[in-house]
């Protein structure tokens, strides 16, 4: 399993998303520092009701317990928009 199968499938057992979009950018950022320790940097859109009532850093805090094994390791960066599907919905 790559990456990103593995960051949805985490995501996906954590959250049990409407939408979860995730792109690997770490081609854009060959030779920045982190890429030379082999951790990729990702750009993730993930809708989940487990975001009600949560401002963004409850939100991302969320996100990166549900990813503790791979962040530092497999993951640099990790770019976060996330939504509750009432806020999905108005865009």
């Amino acid at each position: 399993m790559n990456r990103v199968e593995t960051i949805n499938t985490l995501l996906s057992e954590g959250f049990e998303p409407l939408e979860c979009q995730i792109d690997d950018e770490s081609a854009l950022h060959a030779g920045h520092a982190g890429a030379a320790s082999g951790g990729g940097h990702y750009r993730l859109r993930l809708v989940s009701a487990r975001f009600e009532g949560l401002g963004k850093v409850g939100r991302h805090r969320l996100v990166y317990d549900c990813l503790r094994e791979l962040m530092q390791k497999e993951i640099h960066a990790l770019a976060m928009t996330l939504l509750t599907p009432a806020e999905a919905a108005k865009n």
